[in-house]
């Protein structure tokens, strides 16, 4: 048990991070998906 807490200590806060980071990265790739999904209607409309 002694041995267990430092190291959740000192992993947890990369974990939290790397979590954090992929939440917002998922949002950001969801915008891009979107907007290339919606690109050729928007090309057709400037034709």
């Amino acid at each position: 048990m002694e041995n267990i807490l430092p190291f959740i200590s000192d992993v947890g806060f990369p974990i939290v991070v790397t979590l954090y980071l992929l939440h917002r990265i998922e949002t950001k790739l969801d915008t891009l998906n979107e907007s290339i999904v919606t690109l050729p209607d928007r090309l057709k409309e400037v034709k």
